[in-house]
C-alpha cells in the first residue's frame, strides 16, 4: 500500500525534485496561496519521475509495451533511415506519454543492444507523427537472444521534453521489461518489428513492461 502511495522514484528526479521543494519553500514566505501551488507543483513532480516495479510475462513470444501511455497510432512503415532499415518494412505501434504517465521506458523482449543512435532535433508535439523526423530522439536496435530477431525502439522528446535518458549501453545484453531509460516532461515512444501478430490497437492504454503489444 506505501508503495502505491508513496512510490520510488528513477534517480533523474531527485535533483528536479530537490528544486520543486526549494521554490516551494521560498513561495511559502511570500504567500500560503503560492506555497500550496508550489506544493502541489511537487507533488506532481515526485510522481513524474515515479519508477513502479513491473511485473512482465516472461516470454519472448510476445513483445510488451516500451512505455506507458496512449497507443496514438499504428502503421506499416519503412524501418528508421538512421539505422540503413529504410528499405525494410516494419509495424510501427506509437505509444504517447503525456504529463501524468510514468515515463520509464523499458525493453520489449529479452534481447541484444546491437546499436544506439542519437540524433538531437526540434522538440514538436511527440503526439505528431512529424516529430518522427524532426523531434530529438534514439534509437535502439534490439536483436533476441532466442533467434535474432530485430526490433527497434526509438524514445522521441516532446513539445516540453528536453531530454532523453539513456541507460543502457551497445552490446548490453536486456530481460524483457527490464529499463532502458526514460524521457523527460512529455514525450512518445515507437516500437518497430516485423512478423509478429499484432495484439494492441489505437486508443488503448498501456503499461510499460506488462502490456502486450504482439505476438508470434
Amino acid at each position: 500500500m506505501l508503495n502505491t502511495i508513496f512510490p520510488k522514484i528513477h534517480k533523474e528526479g531527485y535533483r528536479f525534485l530537490a528544486i520543486a521543494i526549494v521554490v516551494t519553500f521560498l513561495l511559502l514566505l511570500f504567500s500560503e496561496i503560492l506555497g500550496l501551488i508550489g506544493v502541489l507543483l511537487t507533488v506532481w513532480v515526485y510522481y513524474f519521475f515515479r519508477d513502479p516495479d513491473r511485473i512482465s510475462i516472461d516470454d519472448d513470444n510476445f513483445l510488451v509495451s516500451p512505455a506507458d501511455g496512449l497507443i496514438s497510432n499504428i502503421e506499416e512503415v519503412n524501418g528508421p533511415i538512421e539505422l540503413s532499415l529504410d528499405n525494410k518494412k516494419f509495424t510501427k505501434v506509437s505509444v504517447f506519454m503525456n504529463v501524468f504517465n510514468c515515463h520509464v521506458n523499458r525493453s520489449p523482449v529479452s534481447a541484444k543492444v546491437e546499436e544506439i543512435f542519437y540524433k538531437p532535433g526540434k522538440f514538436l508535439n511527440a503526439s505528431l507523427d512529424k516529430s518522427s523526423e524532426e523531434n530529438e530522439r534514439n534509437y535502439y536496435r534490439l536483436k533476441t537472444l532466442n533467434d535474432g530477431e530485430e526490433i527497434i525502439i526509438v524514445q522521441i522528446a516532446g513539445l516540453i521534453a528536453r531530454r532523453i535518458v539513456c541507460e543502457v549501453e551497445s552490446n548490453q545484453e536486456v530481460k524483457q521489461g527490464e529499463r532502458i531509460g526514460m524521457i523527460r516532461f512529455g514525450s512518445r515512444v515507437d516500437i518497430f518489428f516485423n512478423n509478429r501478430k499484432l495484439l494492441a490497437k489505437v486508443g488503448q492504454n498501456v503499461v510499460a513492461g506488462e502490456s502486450l503489444i504482439a505476438s508470434k
